[in-house]
């Protein structure tokens, strides 16, 4: 008798999505049948990779009867609503974390499934790794013994914070963020030993966000369980990846590496004291080499599918699907009660928060009445996009800026700014909203991880912000494009506004993002032609900043913030350019009618390969970051060969052939010219080495203190 599949439905398409997607293909007796998200490109993209029905209203997926158990992936402030929407309908429910903003929300949704006699589980996908079983294993058999003390370290940057998307669910409140992140940490804390009490707690280096939201970057959490000292750190400015757990008992430590699910023990030897601390380190580098051996042939032989953050999720998600299969309580470590007891020490934990952090994002309101926004910016809440608000109000124009997010970056502009929330899948809503508009930004862009992808939300978004245009009647419409698209790899071929990207064919062996953003150029050029679209095409270099990224992929390849791969040699001149100096060009072609029909590539002046940049950090910060010179021959022989196994081992059709000309183009051999936007646009970015130099690093914003 053959066992009865269960149907899986992921309501939520968004980026985690694809991770719970990856662990059910990797499960038997399960397969993924729908894909819910209010956003429907999302869900069609998701689904069709995985031969699933897309819906776009969770009711309609429930009456649909399309699956047996459901993933609730959406926004936090959601969970409770949707657990208990599905559990209604008789589905079996796994919530992502955070499973509920309360602790009785978390009781309500537990309640709910005993109701319903169904099963609800929560995705602790750290509790899922391999080595912190084999941890759990050790401390029930004795080792480290009785158990004086534990650390729960989550030290890894949080980008966002310093680069944006502001919006970030998040970073709304300190509230979110601990909401966010803690039940990692407390959920291992919890599941080794129990419930935690005396909580204490203490934050420190604060970041002001351009909301007007001020979050604290390290908390230090204090707790007792039991007779075990407890000890929470999270720290979200730039450094190496340390999101590990450390147990000291009488017998010897041991030390859990999450990222790379690697368990260390030391124990103590009975060696003389002369060759003990020797004996020691060869134990603890046997264990490193051995752990790290074991991981490298995991990854390789599974084609990178089994990383250690795929096996958490495939442990958690895994014990779910099996309490379903024998019909009992899902795994302690998952179930409701400890999901329940997760979110009551963090909302005992936020209970102690100062009130001067408790500081409210502004919430979106309808405008009293204004004079009209003459100036619109889709992706105004963007790094670029930001800076250009802000330049444009400066110059005395009201903006509008198109965002999906509730999160205002420009509550201290007062009324000049206006937020609009606008579906760029809507054409009567970007109509509406470019209505009396005399200049239109489009500096939206897509990160897809296929062609397809890449067409849906960037080429098609940008052609129906083209055509919204041209209906409500823009005067000028200026889309940002990139350098990216231009064939960059002879170094003595100097790149000028009249440098063709190439052909379609060779187009098609470029790098998806550089593909798409060419062709969007190519459909607003028809568009321009054909139904006379006011078009202004500006291409920016790799932009610098305050606000900017640290790890620029423009740059090379980065392994946290201490180590970059660069492209090339790093002795060429890069085309940079600080962001202030691209808001200044934006800002100038408002209005400017005169320029329709023309692009400007936006380059700084030539200053400083990427060896430069690096050193600039190390004079200014103190800061050395390892940097590595990328050999492109043998980048191109490693991406062809990594394209081999995708394409013909794993079956990935829409993978793409890797060229050495598009690897030559990343490092930008080629030298630009900015003269063209110098000469039109009476452009004047930064000639000074020394001034660009402080700009671009942006002070205490690079590292985040």
């Amino acid at each position: 008798m053959s066992k009865q599949i269960v149907r899986v439905g992921l309501v939520g398409a968004g980026y985690i999505a694809s991770w719970h997607a990856q662990a059910l293909a990797q499960l038997t007796g399960v397969k993924l049948t729908a894909v819910c998200d209010p956003v429907p490109t999302a869900a069609k993209a998701l689904a069709d990779r995985h031969q699933a029905t897309a819906y776009s209203d969770i009711a309609e997926m429930l009456a649909a009867k399309a699956c047996d158990a459901v993933h609730i992936l959406t926004p936090p402030h959601l969970h409770r609503v949707h657990a208990q929407q599905c559990l209604s309908m008789g589905t079996h429910v796994l919530v992502e974390k955070p499973f509920a903003l309360s602790a009785s929300d978390a009781r309500e949704i537990v309640d709910a499934a005993a109701k319903a006699d169904r099963i609800v589980s929560v995705n602790h996908n750290f509790l899922g790794l391999p080595s912190y079983r084999r941890l759990k294993e050790h401390i029930g058999s004795g080792f480290p013994g009785r158990i004086d003390s534990a650390d729960f370290n989550w030290r890894y940057p949080l980008a966002p914070l310093r680069s944006g998307p502001y919006g970030l669910w998040m970073l709304r409140s300190p509230e979110n963020l601990l909401l966010e992140l803690g039940p990692h940490l407390y959920a291992l804390a919890i599941d080794l030993f129990g419930q935690l009490d005396d909580i204490a707690l203490r934050l420190s280096k604060p970041i002001h966000l351009p909301t007007g939201v001020e979050l604290p970057q390290g908390w230090t959490i204090s707790a007792k369980a039991g007779h075990v000292d407890v000890r929470i750190s999270i720290s979200l400015v730039e450094g190496p990846d340390d999101r590990s757990v450390s147990v000291r008992g009488v017998a010897g430590t041991a030390r859990l590496d999450l990222a790379g699910d690697t368990l260390v023990l030391q124990r103590p030897n009975t060696a003389e004291i002369i060759i003990g601390p020797l004996l020691n380190e060869f134990a603890t580098a046997t264990q490193h080499m051995w752990h790290g051996t074991a991981n490298a042939m995991r990854q390789l032989l599974s084609m990178n599918q089994k990383s250690p953050y795929a096996l958490g999720f495939l442990g958690a998600i895994g014990a779910f699907y099996e309490a379903i299969e024998r019909n009992e309580a899902t795994n302690r470590s998952f179930d409701g009660q400890s999901a329940v007891s997760v979110i009551d020490a963090i909302e005992r934990t936020l209970a102690l928060l100062p009130k001067q952090t408790r500081l409210a994002a502004p919430v979106i309101t309808k405008p009293a009445p204004l004079p009209p926004a003459t100036e619109l910016v889709i992706g105004g809440t963007g790094f670029i996009g930001r800076y250009l608000t802000e330049k444009l109000v400066e110059k005395g124009k009201r903006v509008r800026v198109i965002s999906r997010g509730t999160a205002n970056p420009f509550y201290h502009l007062g009324d000049k700014v206006e937020i609009t929330p606008v579906s760029s899948s809507d054409p009567k809503e970007l109509i509406e909203a470019m209505r009396g508009i005399e200049t239109t930004y489009h500096l939206g862009r897509a990160t897809e991880s296929t062609w397809q992808g890449y067409l849906e939300n960037d080429v098609e978004v940008t052609r129906r912000i083209g055509q919204a245009a041209v209906a409500a009647g823009v005067g000028v419409f200026v889309y940002t494009g990139t350098i990216a698209s231009y064939d960059a790899s002879l170094p003595a071929r100097p790149i000028t506004e009249q440098t063709g990207f190439g052909t379609v064919e060779e187009m098609k062996r470029r790098n998806l993002y550089a593909r798409s953003k060419a062709l969007c150029e190519a459909t607003l050029l028809e568009m321009q032609a054909g139904s006379g679209l006011p078009l202004v095409i500006a291409r920016p270099g790799i932009v610098v900043g305050a606000g900017g990224p640290l790890q620029h992929w423009g740059i090379g390849r980065w392994n946290g913030s201490g180590a970059v791969l660069i492209w090339g040699s790093g002795r060429n001149t890069l085309p940079f350019v600080l962001v202030e100096d691209v808001a200044d060009a934006l800002a100038s072609m408002s209005g400017f009618r005169d320029i329709i029909g023309q692009s400007f590539n936006l380059i700084g002046e030539p200053m400083l390969s990427a060896r430069d940049y690096f050193e600039a950090i190390y004079e200014h910060t103190g800061t050395r970051i390892k940097v590595k010179v990328g050999a492109l021959p043998v980048l191109f022989a490693v991406d062809t060969f990594k394209y081999g196994l995708k394409r013909y081992a794993l079956g990935h059709s829409h993978v793409l052939r890797p060229t050495l000309t598009d690897w030559r183009s990343r490092a930008h051999l080629s030298p630009f010219r900015n003269d063209h936007a110098k000469r039109v646009l009476g452009w004047r970015p930064e000639t000074d080495r020394r001034r660009f130099v402080e700009r671009m690093i942006g002070g205490s914003a690079l590292f985040g203190y």
